[in-house]
């Protein structure tokens, strides 16, 4: 019985690893930056990131999706970076501290790299 119990233990541990990670943006500024070359609105709530056509329409929504997060301050802003497994891509949002404005770096695991400043809508 202890054996099937510390096996019980391990799993939820080990399944506790693997699971997608929480948003908590803490300092991280809320708000909606506007991709205009794709036609693209990435919207920034306290505990989710969601990416929308402008025309309101879903694209995808983050929430227990996102691995790898980090929210980290540099000497030009704040970055925010993390991984999606179903969209197979790396994702790094940097705030500086000069504008409004959001820079969008997108990685694929293909090779294809992403780049493009946002600004605040």
């Amino acid at each position: 019985m202890k054996k099937w119990f510390i096996v019980f233990i391990l799993s939820l541990t080990v399944l506790s690893f693997a699971a997608a990670e929480e948003i908590d943006l803490g300092e991280f500024p809320v708000g909606e930056w506007l991709d205009a070359e794709f036609d693209a609105l990435w919207t920034f709530s306290s505990d989710n990131i969601q990416l929308f056509r402008t025309d309101g329409t879903l694209v995808y929504d983050f929430k227990g999706e996102v691995e790898d997060f980090n929210i980290k301050g540099t000497m030009s802003g704040i970055e925010l970076s993390f991984s999606c497994t179903e969209t197979n891509r790396a994702y790094k949002f940097i705030k500086g501290v000069t504008n409004t404005n959001l820079k969008l770096v997108i990685d694929t695991v293909s090779g294809v790299h992403y780049e493009k400043e946002m600004k605040m809508q």
